[in-house]
């Protein structure tokens, strides 16, 4: 399985904790060259992943509306 569908199949949550593992990695200057820049580069990937899937739950909680009677519907439903 390629890197990029790695990345695409997993939750938000889990993305985020690769991510964060991966700034802590990078953050102690431990890590030699290019092993930090194939951490960066995999952590820009995350990063637009979280990204995406924080734009879509966005979407859908925007979607959402509260009517005059104070009940909950989508937009599309009116």
């Amino acid at each position: 399985m390629s890197e990029h569908h790695d990345i695409a199949a997993m939750s938000f949550e889990d993305a985020l904790a690769a991510l964060e593992s991966i700034v802590r990695g990078l953050e102690t200057g431990q890590q030699k060259l290019e092993d930090a820049i194939t951490a960066y580069e995999r952590g820009a990937a995350l990063k637009k992943h979280c990204d995406a899937k924080l734009a879509q739950a966005e979407a859908r909680v925007q979607a959402i509306v509260a009517r005059a009677d104070g009940s909950l519907g989508l937009d599309s439903e009116e």
